[in-house]
């Protein structure tokens, strides 16, 4: 099982146990909780996607040595800037 499987998991039982408790602050502690490993998958998925993309620039410049952190920040930004456009005008 790997990182990204185990957090969904986590992420799962979290909301089961929340359904199951009826005290209102344990409750709002695994709401929480579960929105804190969702925040968490989602950096793990971005990290994937710019890693991906890195690579698929350094490729495309010809594999050049000693530029990985080039590649690395322009890829940060181009995903960046496509998760701002798919948010769409006025959303924050």
């Amino acid at each position: 099982m790997d990182e990204q499987q185990k957090i969904e998991h986590q992420i799962e039982l979290a909301t089961r146990a929340a359904a199951l408790v009826r005290d209102e602050t344990t409750v709002q502690r695994f709401k929480s909780f579960a929105d804190e490993l969702k925040r968490k998958l989602r950096r793990i998925m971005r990290r994937g996607q710019v890693r991906a993309r890195a690579y698929e620039l350094w490729e495309q410049a010809g594999r050049p040595i000693d530029r990985e952190l080039e590649f690395w920040v322009e890829a940060e930004r181009q995903i960046e800037d496509e998760h701002e456009e798919r948010k769409g005008p006025g959303a924050s």
